[in-house]
């Protein structure tokens, strides 16, 4: 975790025979998840680790894990290398992780998915694989929380995982059904509207190209079209005449 400034203590003192009364003041000022904060009673509660770019290299301490009461751990932009300690899931005050832009391998341990108070995550640009955890916790974050790791596969990621089969041993894409079942409806309801376009294409040009085709029938069709209007027309004034005469009278 940055800071900025420096702490500010003062000590005033008061002699009474053998006791000495110490009163100070501390404060500091703390930039966290993009806000400046100002810490004074409250000092001595922060527990942070912020390592972010340094030129660190080898694999993360298992016994960081031993560190129960971490609020925020921030590795990023490292060499870290090697995996992510299967422990990490004792740190259950953890509530910012970041541990994006390094070389870390292996598998996300399914122990991280147990951290309830676990609100920012940043495990993006490194080199885990396999499936992430399922648990609402992890499959609450975005989907760029994970990204870079090419080897990762799962939910909120779009890539499934190979595991990920139903009980006919195909894969389940979004938006198609691997079912059976649902394949067989799928098939059916497509040939369905297929029926009903060639049906359409077939009456629109089987009317339209023989008027085209055949002028008589073209003039009898235009003929028998303008009777219908001429009739509707008269209908139409015929009636409007008695209601008018009715309203008259």
């Amino acid at each position: 975790m940055a800071q900025k400034g420096s702490s500010i203590i003062t000590y005033d003192g008061i002699y009474y025979g053998f006791f000495e009364f110490v009163s100070y003041v501390d404060n500091t000022l703390v930039q966290w998840k993009g806000k400046e904060l100002e810490f004074k009673k409250t000092l001595g509660f922060i527990k942070s680790i912020d390592f972010s770019s340094n030129k660190l290299i080898g694999e993360i301490p298992i016994e960081v894990t031993d560190l129960v009461e971490l609020v925020s751990l921030n590795l990023s932009r490292n060499n870290l290398i090697g995996p992510i300690p299967p422990t990490i899931g004792q740190l259950k005050s953890l509530d910012f992780l970041d541990m994006s832009q390094n070389q870390l391998s292996g598998g996300i341990p399914s122990s991280l998915a147990q951290i309830a108070r676990l609100g920012v995550l940043d495990l993006s640009n490194n080199t885990l694989l396999g499936k992430i955890p399922s648990g609402t916790q992890l499959q609450s974050f975005n989907a760029s929380t994970f990204e870079g790791n090419y080897g990762l596969c799962g939910p909120p990621l779009l890539k499934r995982c190979p595991e990920d089969k139903d009980k006919s041993g195909e894969f389940s894409f979004i938006g198609l059904s691997s079912n059976k079942d649902d394949i067989q409806d799928d098939a059916n309801n497509i040939w369905f509207y297929g029926i009903i376009v060639l049906g359409f294409i077939i009456g629109f040009w089987g009317v339209c190209g023989t008027l085209l085709l055949n002028g008589s029938w073209r003039y009898a069709y235009f003929m028998f079209l303008n009777k219908i209007k001429d009739r509707l027309y008269m209908t139409t004034t015929i009636n409007m005449n008695r209601l008018r005469r009715s309203f008259q009278s």
